[in-house]
């Protein structure tokens, strides 16, 4: 079948893209559907500012998982704006972002747009997605420093933050930690959110950070209560951007200072 449609039966929703199409570089029709499919929205994963025929144009590509996994323009941008608000309020400027788990790189993107950040870091362990994703940022000249490595790892070789606020953007893959029933259970990502977060204070204690952590308009609350109780100050935002029952969150919390 050619970019106008699909073989008729197949329901182009998250399972789908995360079992068949998993690794599959995605034609633009299937991105389409998808959206079409599982949001009623062709246009549904816009990335760095554009429709997904207008980024298909200019070269990028991304894999099934990418379509599923990324966050898209609309929810990135407000992602960006509200890290931006509490960013402002720190005892620190000059502000670095990183994303632990970058993937397509959109939400760093949105996030250094809206911060003014002087630099934007991404980590990617996946050989594929780290490919796409770096041509794609090539291609759309978006200033991002990704790194072929993993977060752990990659930490070490951030050098010292100084005075700086460092924002950490965390959204392991979901895969199987988000239920119709329960929504989001933090404790099954992958890596558990508490884990990361264990990480990277124990890498960068000393230091201000803001993290900020996607989450599912459902959490389950022991989870939830397992990362809250880390922090000296977090607040829970709920994007009402999709249908109910469909929305995603923010958790933003700080480390070293208190917004």
């Amino acid at each position: 079948m050619g970019e106008a449609g699909h073989p008729g039966k197949r329901v182009y929703d998250r399972w789908f893209l995360l079992g068949e199409k998993r690794n599959d570089v995605l034609a633009l029709w299937e991105v389409q559907q998808y959206g079409r499919d599982s949001f009623g929205d062709p246009d549904y994963v816009s990335l760095y500012g554009l429709k997904p025929h207008e980024w298909h144009e200019r070269g990028v590509r991304i894999l099934g998982r990418t379509a599923v996994e990324c966050t898209r323009d609309r929810l990135a941008a407000l992602i960006g704006r509200d890290i931006a608000a509490v960013a402002q309020t720190a005892p620190a400027a000059s502000p670095v972002v990183v994303d632990l788990f970058a993937g397509s790189a959109n939400t760093l993107y949105w996030i250094k747009r809206h911060v003014g950040a002087r630099s934007a870091i991404g980590f990617e362990v996946d050989d594929a997605v780290f490919e796409l994703a770096r041509k794609n940022i090539a291609i759309m000249g978006l200033g991002i420093d990704l790194r072929h490595d993993g977060y752990r790892h990659g930490l070490q070789a951030l050098g010292e933050p100084g005075e700086d606020l460092l924002i950490v953007f965390v959204a392991p893959p979901w895969g199987r930690a988000l239920s119709g029933d329960s929504g989001l259970d933090l404790r099954r990502t992958q890596p558990p959110v508490a884990e990361v977060i264990d990480v990277i204070t124990a890498a960068l204690a000393g230091h201000k950070l803001l993290f900020a952590i996607q989450v599912f308009q459902t959490v389950e609350p022991d989870s939830l209560t397992e990362v809250t109780s880390r922090f000296p100050w977090s607040a829970l935002k709920v994007y009402d951007v999709n249908a109910p029952g469909q929305n995603h969150g923010l958790l933003l919390a700080t480390w070293g200072w208190a917004a």
